[in-house]
């Protein structure tokens, strides 16, 4: 018994040292280069290789002003270069309460709890100043930073930056609406609200002013 087990011992002995031989360090080990190691196998020795002339990453193409928000004479665009719908506004409104309103607060005034807190107040976004900026303006601030305000670039893609500048807008007009600008069915409905409402109004004041007398 013992002799013939020999052949399956010196079997099972090799496929171990095959697998040995197979667990190198390479997979492991791998060959890599640090931040602005030098490299032998360049002819300059730099292990960090320039751009090729005339590339740009994709998706990173940082002008233009569907990027910047300005046109060609450094001047806000007012157009939004994405459809404006009922999803791109919520995108817009979501963003913006989570990267906007910490120093704007929800509704633009500008009294947002850091702020609350000592950090320097932003205007409101309903001065008549920022009431009249194009949309590109709002993009371009968020691009590039104001005053004590830091760039977002980084945290907040292009297109959401055009999202939130259009929120913004509708926030502007939320606070600033005028019964004009509405389409005639939608004022309709609204001046019938209003009258429906001052008439009960009108009824409550009147019971409070003359309550019924007690038996």
């Amino acid at each position: 018994m013992r002799a013939k087990s020999w052949p399956l011992r010196l079997g099972a002995a090799g496929l171990v040292l095959l697998a040995a031989a197979g667990c190198r360090n390479n997979m492991h080990d791998k060959h890599r280069i640090k931040p602005l190691e030098g490299s032998a196998f360049f002819g300059d020795g730099q292990s960090a290789r320039p751009l090729p002339a005339h590339t740009v990453a994709r998706g990173d193409l940082r002008q233009g002003s569907q990027y910047t928000g300005l046109d060609t004479a450094s001047r806000p665009v007012d157009q939004i270069p994405y459809p404006v719908d009922l999803k791109f506004l919520k995108r817009g409104q979501e963003r913006y309460n989570v990267f906007c309103s910490p120093c704007h607060d929800r509704v633009g005034t500008g009294r947002g709890m850091i702020v609350r807190r000592g950090y320097k107040q932003p205007s409101s976004f309903h001065i008549e100043r920022l009431r009249a900026a194009p949309a590109g303006y709002f993009v371009n601030v968020m691009t590039e930073g104001f005053g004590v305000m830091p760039t977002y670039a980084p945290q907040v893609p292009v297109q959401d930056r055009w999202a939130i500048a259009a929120y913004i807008r509708a926030l502007q007009y939320s606070q600033n609406a005028r019964l004009a600008d509405l389409p005639p069915a939608g004022r309709q409905r609204v001046e019938a609200d209003l009258k429906r409402a001052q008439a009960l109004a009108a009824a409550n004041s009147g019971q409070h002013a003359n309550p019924s007398e007690e038996p």
